[in-house]
């Protein structure tokens, strides 16, 4: 902690204005980071979601082909 002298009163002013100033901006970094953090969470589960409406459709042959359409062609001579 800075003591001002006679004479120096703005300096003791000044230094909790920095300290201040820094603990806003801390705040305010903390807040940017839970943004993102809450978004990056959102995502993930967006892609989730995409990921298994997907992986039925590549294990199952399709509904509204007759069989033996999509098969395994066998083409050795």
């Amino acid at each position: 902690m800075v003591v001002a002298k006679s004479g120096q009163a703005g300096a003791f002013s000044m230094d909790i204005m920095s300290i201040v100033s820094s603990m806003m901006a801390m705040q305010a970094a903390n807040t940017q980071q839970q943004i993102a953090t809450s978004i990056l969470k959102q995502n993930i589960n967006s892609e989730r979601s995409v990921l298994q409406l997907l992986d039925p459709a590549q294990n199952a042959p399709a509904a509204n082909n007759a069989p033996g359409v999509g098969g395994n062609l066998d083409i050795s001579v």
